[in-house]
């Protein structure tokens, strides 16, 4: 299949973003433990924090996401506000690099995550002026691919540069900042392309007053969601099994540090989960075009549930190679499908504020994910069943995601 240069370009952001993403699931979690080790924090007050954090950030995207959903729906507004979100993001992974304090280095966590979440609502929501709906599937399949593999590329060399520190002959902290700026440097570059060529093509006619107008556009389509059962449905079961998919994410690296296992170990599996996502990604891509949407977003979903059991078992480094692997093969699947899944069903002009609301029951309900892992893991003092509780997730998610495509017939 020909991808024209705009859906091209549009998927070189999700190669650019997604570096931050694998530095995030990876180095950070553990230069995050070493920092909280020199600032005298238990292993299971690390993890809790680290949570924390995560919820934090994604509660915060999930308030504004929407508002700002509202606004980049505006004629010309959409890609104005995506680069302001972008430098916020990148310029808070910079910012990373020169913290070295495990508080200071929380709270500007908070500000890179904000402005890295926040740039993907309005990319998702672009997705619907870069295709067509024949080839959406395979387009958003595509996007997610190269962004595992393509990310691999800045991560290897964070990694040796980490790893290989001592033998340079620089710090830790030192070999962080440097790889931190080698991230964000990735991520703005691979912006350039979509900046150059996107054109906003589904758009509300701007009012007098853009902001208040915005408001109330959204007080509408929060009255009408609940009026159109399949999309009310489908969020619902968007915010559970999502939430499971994001919370396995942001906890994988400080799970496994936490039980503690070798940490370089942890980074090489995080690196064949990105290796294995790339051809399992593109398969579910090209199985959109044989089998519906639902189906195979329902197998994810079965798939995931069992990867969290199997984690709450989970005690060696063998396993977590396994869990690595498991976790591969179905998450570029489910994300991938759920968003071109979305983008079908809702309206185009209002792309940005409908994917702001699905940021709240997606990357914002995973404050509910990491929050509870963190919870549980500190009142029963067992990591083991805070990640194992994560399963239920899934339950609720399977449930709801049927009952949203049997609405559909009736």
């Amino acid at each position: 299949m020909k991808f024209t240069k705009e859906e091209k370009n549009w998927i070189l952001y999700d190669i650019g973003n997604s570096a931050f993403t694998m530095l995030m699931a990876s180095i950070m979690p553990i230069y995050f433990n070493y920092l909280a080790e020199s600032g005298g924090l238990t292993e299971v007050e690390y993890m809790a924090y680290w949570g924390y954090a995560a919820s934090i950030a994604t509660l915060i995207v999930a308030i504004l996401g929407p508002i700002c959903g509202a606004i980049a729906d505006n004629k010309g507004m959409k890609k104005p506000v995506f680069i302001t979100s972008l430098i916020l993001g990148a310029f808070g992974c910079v910012c990373l690099g020169f913290a070295k304090q495990w508080l200071v280095f929380l709270i500007i966590l908070l500000i890179a995550k904000v402005g890295y979440s926040s740039s993907l609502i309005f990319y998702d929501s672009m997705l619907i002026d870069v295709t067509t709906e024949e080839k959406i599937d395979q387009v958003s399949s595509l996007g997610y691919a190269l962004g595992y593999i393509g990310s691999c590329i800045p991560f290897i060399v964070c990694l040796a540069i980490v790893l290989c520190s001592d033998f340079i002959g620089i710090s830790m902290p030192t070999a962080m900042t440097i790889a931190l700026l080698l991230t964000a440097a990735w991520w703005v570059l691979m912006s350039l392309p979509l900046l150059k060529t996107y054109r906003q093509i589904y758009f509300v006619e701007k009012q007098k007053n853009m902001v208040l107008g915005s408001f109330k556009r959204l007080g509408k389509t929060l009255l009408n969601v609940k009026k159109e059962k399949k999309t009310f449905l489908f969020l619902l079961a968007f915010f559970f099994y999502i939430d499971g998919v994001y919370t396995i994410i942001d906890m994988a690296t400080a799970y496994g540090a936490a039980l503690g296992l070798d940490s370089t170990g942890l980074l090489i599996a995080l690196l064949v989960t990105q290796i294995v996502a790339f051809p399992f990604a593109i398969l579910f891509g090209r199985l959109a075009k044989k089998y519906s949407t639902a189906r195979l977003i329902s197998v994810c979903i079965t798939s995931y549930f069992g990867i969290a059991v199997f984690a709450y078992f989970l005690s060696n480094q063998v396993q977590f190679f396994a869990l690595a692997v498991l976790v591969g093969m179905f998450q570029g699947g489910i994300q991938a499908l759920s968003r071109s899944y979305y983008t079908k069903i809702i309206p185009a002009q209002k792309a940005g504020e409908y994917f702001g609301l699905m940021d709240i029951c997606g990357k914002g309900a995973s404050f509910l994910g990491t929050a509870v892992v963190g919870g549980v893991s500190q009142l029963t003092g067992s990591l083991n069943k805070g990640v194992g509780v994560v399963a239920l997730f899934f339950v609720a998610g399977m449930v709801l995601f049927q009952m949203s495509v049997k609405s559909e017939n009736e």
